[in-house]
């Protein structure tokens, strides 16, 4: 997406009504970015084929596109390596909930992440208050 874009999406998630959530995770990359994704995984594989990549022992990322991409065209991945609950910081949670629930792979640990758990998953709240925007308005 870019890192100008990432940082709006990330203040569109904190910022909305009800705070950052699970359920609403992809929905303010597609608000803000007009797409959920803007990779465009297919390519990706290109440059290992052209290194001679034929097999990854271990593949660290959870998610399917980039997996499914490179297995699609021929490369062997052994092992998924999953990411162990407890490296994932509190903040991280909705987050990797939504991407779980969305198809990525985060291993045993996260297996199992229904819609009721997606819809529970709220990030901390940070207090925000709408009325402080237009003390912040820079006037020329």
């Amino acid at each position: 997406l870019g890192e100008v874009t990432k940082y709006l999406v990330y203040n569109t998630r904190k910022r909305q009504e009800g705070g950052d959530s699970a359920a609403n995770y992809f929905n303010c990359t597609e608000v803000v970015a007009g797409v959920q994704d803007t990779r465009f995984q297919a390519l990706m594989p290109d440059p290992l084929h052209w290194l001679g990549v034929t097999k990854i022992h271990n593949f660290i990322s959870m998610s399917d596109m980039k997996y499914n991409a490179i297995v699609n065209t021929g490369i062997e991945i052994v092992n998924r390596i999953e990411i162990p609950k407890e490296l994932v910081p509190t903040d991280a949670q909705v987050e990797i909930t939504a991407k779980v629930f969305h198809g990525y792979n985060a291993g045993k640990s996260y297996q199992g992440i229904d819609e009721a758990e997606l819809n529970e998953t709220k990030g901390r709240e940070y207090g925000y208050d709408k009325s402080d925007e237009k003390k912040n308005i820079i006037k020329d």
